[in-house]
């Protein structure tokens, strides 16, 4: 199957075709660097990394650009509200911001260009516009003329009036129309300003992305993404600008990642679900869920659903993916106390172990795997269907302990069987490093609990053993069960009972 994505522009799914046979040119929105990054800060790179490594792994040579916004009316009214100066600000959070991404192994972006370190692009686009008729300078700003661009809105399918509707009020004199948006907007005392043919001033937000990605990128490249909040003003404005500059295709592919969602507490005592954001005040530091879950199961949680979908971020979210994440765990141990040894990273896969197991009796299970590493490609080349793909390395797990079980393997340690069992252990984490998942140790021991707790849990286990030696399976049953409905699961092993937290 060939890889199909869904752009936004045309609204339906698309054979992805490189404007470059085997490149890749890939463009995502980045932060306003004016606050610490929170949750949905994170959504977009870790959705664009997975694409990237997909990508990667199908063959391509990917180019990926996430610029940083610092110049912006935020920032100038942060630093102000903070005493301190938007350079300075703009430093601070960005350090942030790369310091998150590199906690969650977003490892793979090319570049991160700052708007401050591009006004000379900026500046020529803006003469370029001019020159075209496209924009006009009035009391040194200028302004974008939206009744020049006979397709203006044809990204967010919205109307002038829309448009304008929606357009926030800018400073200046000479604005022709209300939905004409600034180019470059002249200083105000005291504010950040670089020096231009129209006076001292400052770039517009969306030219900074369009200035920046063509730089980098070229005047047409593939994949431009981004939150669907951007989708207007922002991505409209970007496109409108940049092809009435060059009079070609600014991106040929418009990806747009859902936004995130939380569930907040109204005055009424009622629930209600709505976007997690900075100005509604809703949003979770990443700093703070990093120490709380860490970095393998946010990153798990977040591919678990499909980019294009809003994310629900509650705790039973995060709990149900702490619990799915511990499957393909509990198959690591599971595997490695059978083998008695560690499953090492550079071990063979289904596919490398296929010659030497296919004409055993494990050949049925062999297959099987390597069918599903199919259907993994199946739905990744399904418009970068991670949810899908993740929903695979559940059922190779699970077919994997069923594999396991029918063979008594506990018992009987065949040597092929516990051979292709770790095949496929190794061919689930292959595919999970394509999403950027399970690049640390697989089989980590579960934290025992200090002290007390750890005691009492060996009472317990105890009781139950004695009970059942006695054969009163009432109350072992009743112990086991009680424990399970409190996140606490008892695993009946060779060498003893063991137990685990859900």
């Amino acid at each position: 199957m060939s890889l199909r994505v869904y752009n936004t522009l045309t609204r339906q799914k698309e054979l992805f075709t490189p404007v470059r046979p085997g490149k890749v040119g890939m463009y995502l929105c980045g932060p306003t660097v004016y606050k610490p990054p929170h949750i949905g800060h994170m959504v977009g790179p870790i959705i664009f990394d997975a694409i990237k490594r997909y990508l990667r792994y199908k063959g391509y040579e990917v180019q990926w650009v996430v610029n940083i916004t610092d110049v912006d009316d935020k920032l100038i009214e942060a630093a102000a509200k903070h005493k301190t100066t938007v350079q300075e600000l703009a430093d601070k959070y960005t350090a942030e911001y790369l310091n998150c991404l590199n906690r969650f192994g977003v490892d793979s972006i090319d570049r991160f260009p700052k708007a401050s370190e591009h006004m000379n692009e900026i500046i020529e686009l803006c003469q370029t516009l001019i020159a075209g008729g496209m924009a006009y300078a009035a009391e040194g700003n200028v302004w974008f003329d939206v009744a020049k661009d006979s397709d203006y809105g044809k990204l967010s399918n919205r109307s002038v009036e829309e448009q304008a509707s929606g357009t926030r009020v800018l400073e200046g004199l000479g604005k022709r129309n209300p939905a004409d948006f600034a180019l470059w907007k002249s200083a105000k005392s005291g504010e950040p300003a670089w020096k231009s043919p129209w006076g001292d001033g400052r770039p517009g937000w969306h030219i900074e992305c369009s200035a920046m990605s063509m730089k980098y990128l070229g005047e047409t490249f593939d994949i431009h993404g981004g939150g669907m909040d951007l989708l207007f003003p922002h991505h409209e404005n970007e496109l409108a600008q940049s092809e009435s500059a060059t009079g070609k295709p600014f991106a040929r592919y418009w990806l747009h990642n859902g936004l995130t969602r939380i569930k907040t507490k109204l005055s009424s005592g009622e629930w209600a679900d709505e976007k997690m954001s900075g100005s509604l005040g809703n949003v979770v530091a990443v700093t703070q869920l990093l120490e709380t879950w860490g970095p393998e199961l946010l990153r798990y949680m977040l591919l678990s659903t499909h980019y294009r979908r809003p994310i629900e971020f509650t705790d039973e979210v995060l709990v149900n993916s702490r619990k799915g994440l511990s499957v393909f765990q509990r198959l690591a141990e599971r595997i490695e106390r059978l083998t008695d040894k560690p499953l090492a990273k550079d071990a063979p896969n289904m596919r490398q172990s296929a010659a030497s197991l296919l004409e055993s009796e494990v050949g049925n299970f062999v297959r099987a795997v390597l069918a599903d590493e199919m259907r993994f490609v199946e739905m990744m080349d399904d418009d970068f269907n991670t949810a899908g793909a993740i929903a695979v390395l559940h059922e190779l797990a699970g077919a994997a302990n069923s594999f396991l079980e029918q063979n008594r393997a506990e018992a009987n340690r065949q040597e092929d069987v516990l051979k292709a069992a770790a095949a496929a252990m190794q061919t689930i984490r292959h595919l999970g490093q394509i999403l950027g998942l399970f690049r640390s140790d697989l089989a980590q021991p579960q934290p025992k609990e200090p002290g007390t707790v750890d005691q009492l849990m060996l009472l317990l286990i105890q009781l139950r053993n004695d009970a059942r030696a006695s054969k009163n399976f009432a109350l072992a049953d009743a112990v086991r069960n009680g424990l399970k409905q409190i996140g606490i699961t008892l695993e009946d092993r060779p060498e003893g009972t063991a137990w685990r937290k859900d």
